[in-house]
Parts: structure tokens; C-alpha cells; sequence
């Protein structure tokens, strides 16, 4: 009887990880197989038809040139580096204070952080066009870095995690040496933070890299376009050409795979040892 639930349990084990394997997969092979077919091929044939031609590259060059991704790309990795080094600074700084100072309105200031991320973005939007309006910010690179910078709870548990786990012992051990906290943070406990840091840098960079609808809202420019409003270029309201934004998807997708591939067992580490004191 034990042998045989056991093997039931595999079998639905199995079965559960090809369904999602399938679930995962499917969609990214039937955008490979549009971005390799021409127009009318794409309009006329099956989505998990393969093309007839499988090296018809001319998709990826009209939407690489045509969607000016080059510039998408650079506008990114610029909002992306600014956004990722001040949220990880604001956020590891916010950990610090919380974790080390005991202060009145402490838990009331981590209750607000919670709330702020059940509060729908959607209704807020209006109040928050009109500040970046008023900063005059509207149509420039630094007004989704802005909204970037808000760190988010997630990446305060993570370094608080953490902190935990770094004896207080040591900041005594400092300020008996004269130094100052901001001393403490950026020489001793900054450093300790790395696992941590790389993580929420991952995390929150993929967030950002994926974003559409902040840059879309607030760079309506074409000289500010970035990866994922240049997708965007190629969508009318006379048709769509879905067969040269799924070569944009693909050449946006390479990126950020291979950062995730190189740098998961960061992610996982970061999890894992930040879930422990």
C-alpha cells in the first residue's frame, strides 16, 4: 500500500513539473517560430507551426534597426544602473536604521512600508503624475528613476534578514574605535550585506528592465524610448507586424537571460541564507 502511494505521489510529482515545464516553454516557442516567419506566413499559418524558413533573419533586422533598440537599450541600462544603485543604497540604509535604532514610531514606519504595497498603484497614479509633472520631470530620464528609487518592502525584509544575522558586537567594537555610524555602514556593514545586495539587485533589476508602463507614461519622447516601449513601435492602429515584435522579444529577452542564468545561484543563495538567522 506504501509502495504504491509512493508511486502515485511520483507520478503526480512528474506530471505536475512537465505540465509547467510545458506551460513555460510553449508561449517562447511559438514566439521563436513567429519572429523566424514572414507576414503573410504568420497570418496563414499555424502558431506552433514551425516556419518554412529557418534562418529568415529579416524580422530581427527591421525590428533591431526600425525599432531603434540600440537607443532602447542604452536609455535602459542607464535608468537601470541609477535606479538599482540608489534603491539598494535607500533600501539597505532604511534596514539599518530599523534593525540598529530602537526609536518611537518604528513599527508604525513598517507598517507603513506594508501598506504602501497593498495600495493598488492604479489609484495612486494620478497624484503621482501630478508631482513629477510639478517637478517638472515629465519627459526626462530621471522621472521613472524617481519612481524607482522607492524601495519596496521586500527588498527591506531581505536586508533586514540579514542584519540579524550580523552581530551588533561589531558596530560596539567600532564605535569604540571613534567611528561614526555612517563609518559603520558603509565599512562594515554594507560589505556584509553583498549576498543580500546582489539579490535585490537581480530581483528589482528585472523589474525595472520589464517595465512598460512607467516609461510609457512618462517618456513619451522617441529619443526616451527603452526596450519595452520600443516593442511598441511596431503596433498600429492599421494592424500590427506581431511577427517583428516577437523578434524585438526575442533580442530583448537575451539579456536579461543571461543575467539570470549567470547570476541565479545568487538569487537562491540570497534567499536561503537570508531566511535564516
Amino acid at each position: 500500500m506504501y509502495k504504491l502511494k509512493y508511486t502515485i505521489a511520483s507520478i503526480l510529482k512528474y506530471l505536475s513539473l512537465i505540465i509547467a515545464t510545458l506551460v513555460v516553454l510553449i508561449p517562447i516557442v511559438v514566439i521563436i517560430f513567429a519572429s523566424l516567419k514572414t507576414g503573410q506566413e504568420y497570418a496563414t499559418s499555424n502558431p506552433l507551426e514551425p516556419p518554412t524558413n529557418w534562418f529568415n533573419f529579416a524580422n530581427y533586422s527591421k525590428a533591431f534597426v526600425g525599432g531603434k533598440m540600440l537607443l532602447g537599450f542604452a536609455n535602459t541600462i542607464f535608468i537601470l544602473i541609477v535606479s538599482i544603485i540608489g534603491a539598494t543604497l535607500i533600501g539597505s540604509m532604511v534596514a539599518y536604521i530599523l534593525s540598529r535604532f530602537k526609536f518611537r514610531g518604528r513599527k508604525l514606519l513598517m507598517t507603513a512600508f506594508l501598506l504602501a504595497t497593498l495600495i493598488p498603484s492604479v489609484t495612486t497614479q494620478v497624484a503621482t503624475f501630478k508631482i513629477i509633472d510639478f517637478l517638472h520631470l515629465v519627459d526626462t530620464r530621471f522621472a521613472p528613476i524617481i519612481l524607482y528609487l522607492g524601495t519596496d518592502i521586500i527588498a527591506v525584509y531581505i536586508f533586514l534578514q540579514f542584519l540579524d544575522s550580523i552581530s551588533e558586537s561589531l558596530d560596539e567594537s567600532a564605535m569604540l574605535d571613534g567611528a561614526s555610524y555612517f563609518t559603520i555602514y558603509f565599512r562594515i556593514i554594507l560589505p556584509l550585506l553583498a549576498p543580500a545586495i546582489v539579490t535585490v539587485i537581480i530581483v528589482k533589476g528585472v523589474n525595472i528592465y520589464n517595465d512598460f508602463y512607467t516609461p510609457f507614461l512618462y517618456m513619451p519622447s522617441q529619443d526616451l524610448q527603452v526596450i519595452s516601449t520600443a516593442l511598441f513601435k511596431f503596433k498600429g492602429p492599421y494592424g500590427s507586424q506581431w511577427e517583428v515584435i516577437c523578434a524585438a522579444i526575442i533580442i530583448s529577452i537575451i539579456p536579461i537571460t543571461i543575467a539570470f542564468v549567470s547570476l541565479q545561484k545568487y538569487i537562491y543563495n540570497g534567499f536561503a541564507q537570508g531566511s535564516v538567522k
